[in-house]
């Protein structure tokens, strides 16, 4: 299984999908690591990406989990997958199940502002929730939650969809 965690940046995709993929000991991906140069250039400029921009990038993500899929492993991917299409683009098979983490645009603002690591300006922010779709089908959970709730959260909805109680 691929679990895809989706959402505009600072709602805790990367924390949360390294808490999720060491409890379940899978591997775990950052699409942001897959962006080209020009991608990154052009957000740590303070320009928006446009769909154009994203095209390659979400390409190469789709790869990806295809490669994991095909190889028969499990992995939590963190990538912003801000449209459905985006999100329809990566979904390479029904073993891709996709977590929508969303908060309000203050309590990312301030995330955003106190991270200094990060390439993603907070001046993209609004941009980022413009171009943010969420349909009423998908599975969306509230990032003002602690990351330890988020994590027992998407694990319960595995734990639910698998059958398993232990996963």
């Amino acid at each position: 299984m691929i679990v895809v965690l989706a959402g505009v940046s600072g709602v805790g995709k990367t924390t949360v999908g390294k808490m999720l993929a060491e409890l379940l000991g899978w591997e775990f991906l950052d699409a942001d690591d897959l962006h080209p140069p020009s991608n990154i250039e052009k957000m740590r400029s303070g320009k928006p990406l446009t769909d154009e921009d994203r095209i390659e990038w979400l390409a190469d993500v789709r790869r990806v989990i295809a490669e994991f899929i095909e190889k028969d492993e499990h992995a939590v991917v963190a990538c912003s997958a801000l449209r459905q299409s985006y999100r329809e683009m990566i979904s390479v098979n029904k073993r891709v199940l996709i977590f929508i983490l969303s908060a309000d645009i203050e309590t990312v603002r301030r995330r955003i502002e106190s991270r200094s690591e990060h390439f993603m300006s907070v001046g993209l922010l609004e941009s980022q929730f413009e171009t943010l779709e969420i349909v009423r089908s998908e599975r969306v959970i509230d990032a003002r939650l602690g990351p330890d709730e988020i994590v027992d959260s998407i694990e319960a909805e595995l734990a639910r969809r698998t059958g398993n109680k232990e996963l």
